[in-house]
C-alpha cells in the first residue's frame, strides 16, 4: 500500500490570501475559478479552513487566477508574491527557514 501524503501546512492561508487579493467572496471565488457546476461556496470555506484539500484542477485554476505556479501554492518552502495577481507568472518566493528549536535543558 502507499504511504500517506503530507498535507501542505500553508495551503489554506495561501488560498484565503488569493481570494482576498482578488477582492471576492467565497461564492464569488467559485465563479472566478470557473467551477459553478462543480463547487459550492462551502467548499471554498473548507479549503480556506484546511478541512479539505482542493482537487488538482481547482489548484490549477487558483494558480492561474493568482498568476503563480502551483508549486507556490503547495510547497511550504515557498510563499506567494506580495502583489497578486502576479505578472509575469511567479514561481513563488522562498520562505526563510524556520528557526531550529533547541532541546530543553534537563535537570541532572
Amino acid at each position: 500500500m502507499g504511504t500517506k501524503r503530507r498535507k501542505p501546512s500553508h495551503l489554506s492561508e495561501k488560498l484565503t490570501r488569493i481570494r482576498k487579493a482578488l477582492g471576492g467572496s467565497q461564492g464569488g471565488m467559485v465563479e472566478k475559478l470557473g467551477f459553478t457546476d462543480k463547487l459550492i461556496r462551502e467548499r471554498i470555506s473548507e479549503f480556506e479552513l484546511g478541512k479539505r484539500e482542493p482537487p488538482y484542477d481547482v489548484l490549477l485554476a487558483y494558480g492561474e487566477l493568482a498568476g503563480v505556479y502551483v508549486d507556490a501554492l503547495i510547497d511550504d518552502n515557498l510563499d506567494l508574491p506580495d502583489k497578486l495577481p502576479a505578472s509575469p507568472k511567479s514561481p513563488g518566493i522562498p520562505r526563510p527557514p524556520a528557526p531550529k528549536r533547541r532541546p530543553a535543558k534537563r535537570d541532572v
